[in-house]
């Protein structure tokens, strides 16, 4: 029994010192193999990696990334000539991989500018290759992605919906009416703007220039002239306070308006508005408070027309916001000298600027018309106009050299035209010492086309 004790712990001593010897080989192989199996990794790598790419062999060219050089043709377009004498190019890769590569990434790669393998962009060779060459260090899935994102870049630029070019051929502006029927083609010796232009000698009645002279245009807020004749012809008190209603608004052409609905207007100051800046809510006030109505104002209105002897001229409302306002150069200097003879018309429409009492507060207003304060001019009346149909309109009285004048403007182009006419026709009354009758007529200004013309209007 005391024998058998020391033989079990020999043979427990032998088998664990078997296993320790044991574990110490195995730890020491392993130490022996690590760096034959990091080295067998990097092979595989570059193995893998030499699959889609190869580098560059002696004697080779190296593709520049990125940049290239000045005069180089960008990618996309291979240049004539653009290799080196004796450079040779890069090995094309296998049949299969180009296929696999999209077609625009295959033709920035064969036509960037290269440099000798000995350069110093030869280790960047690897970065300038085609996206799915890059696979030792981009995933395939963002190779995938840089690939799309290439096809994408070079596709043509997708052509304009229809609706947006529908859209900007209706941006186009209308033409007004003159200018729809070629008056504003006629030429004439002073390069008017205007389509129509008439001056006449307030004195005689004799017209010393015309141009389209019988053409019916609408007239726009000349209209106003006519406007003030009636209330005026009515008798009613100037003092008397009118109110601004909804009625006044403009829901035609939705126009705007520094009169406020609401306001408590004198006749006298709606007057002043309507004549020195257009005021249409002050006119149409005017016109609806008449004392028997707005119809039976418009009515007064084509009446006195007619009995100045204005064929031409027509009338459907008290403001020139309608296309159904029209007249014709020759009625409208007759109607401007008509208007000339009522003091209050005179004052009201060359005044330059003046505070009107709205009722809540007070108002400055000014002249629509830049010449009133001029020094070159002595203005005795005044109106302008304008809606899209009839352009930029202007008539006036004004003493020219001691001679007075009716100068009237239809259908002007530009904001400042009418008055840069007005001024063409001042000088070349003050240069001309009697000047004579000067005509210039449109095509469809007079004769059978005439009666055309009125009939194209808006009634």
């Amino acid at each position: 029994m005391t024998r058998a004790v020391p033989h079990f712990a020999s043979r427990c001593v032998s088998s664990v010192s078997l296993r320790v010897g044991l574990m110490v080989l195995f730890l020491a192989s392993v130490s022996l193999l690590q760096p034959t199996l990091a080295n067998a990794q990097a092979r595989q790598s570059a193995d893998s990696a030499a699959k889609h790419v190869k580098g560059p062999a002696p004697g080779s060219v190296a593709q520049r990334p990125g940049a290239q050089r000045p005069g180089a043709q960008r990618p996309g377009a291979q240049r004539p000539g653009a290799q080196r004498p004796g450079a040779q190019r890069a090995n094309p890769p296998p049949a299969q991989k180009a296929s696999a590569t999209p077609a625009p990434s295959r033709q920035r790669a064969a036509s960037t500018a290269v440099r000798p393998a000995g350069s110093q962009q030869t280790q960047s060779a690897q970065r300038a290759a085609p996206p799915g060459a890059r696979a030792a260090r981009v995933s395939p899935q963002m190779a995938e992605a840089r690939r799309g994102t290439d096809m994408r870049s070079n596709r043509p630029a997708r052509a304009l919906p229809a609706v947006a070019a529908s859209t900007a051929a209706a941006a186009v502006a209308v033409p007004t009416i003159g200018r729809a029927i070629g008056l504003h083609q006629v030429a004439d010796p002073l390069s008017l703007r205007s389509s129509v232009a008439l001056v006449m000698d307030q004195q005689t009645g004799q017209v010393v220039y015309q141009k389209n002279p019988q053409a019916v245009l609408p007239i726009a807020s000349i209209t106003k002239l006519m406007t003030a004749m009636v209330v005026i012809d009515s008798g009613a008190s100037l003092s008397e306070s009118l109110l601004v209603t909804e009625a006044d608004r403009d829901t035609e052409r939705h126009s705007s308006s520094r009169l406020p609905i609401g306001s408590q207007v004198s006749r006298a100051d709606m007057l002043l508005l309507a004549l020195m800046s257009s005021e249409n809510r002050a006119a149409h006030a005017l016109g609806r408070l008449h004392p028997e109505g707005l119809s039976a104002f418009v009515a007064a209105m084509n009446a006195k027309a007619r009995a100045l002897g204005l064929a031409d001229t027509r009338f459907s409302e008290p403001t020139g916001l309608s296309g159904g306002n029209v007249s014709s150069a020759r009625d409208l200097a007759r109607l401007t000298a008509a208007a000339h003879a009522y003091p209050l018309i005179r004052e009201y429409s060359t005044a330059n600027g003046r505070m009107v009492d709205v009722g809540r507060r007070q108002i400055g207003y000014r002249s629509t018309n830049r010449l009133v304060d001029h020094p070159s001019w002595e203005i005795g009346l005044q109106k302008t106009g304008f809606i899209s149909e009839a352009g930029k309109c202007l008539v006036m009285q004004a003493t020219v050299d001691g001679r007075d004048v009716i100068i009237v403007l239809l259908d002007a182009q530009g904001s400042q035209s009418r008055f840069a006419d007005a001024e063409r026709l001042r000088r070349w009354l003050s240069e001309s010492a009697v000047p004579g009758p000067t005509t210039t007529q449109g095509p469809s200004a007079s004769g059978p086309e005439a009666g055309g013309i009125q009939r194209a209007w808006p009634s």
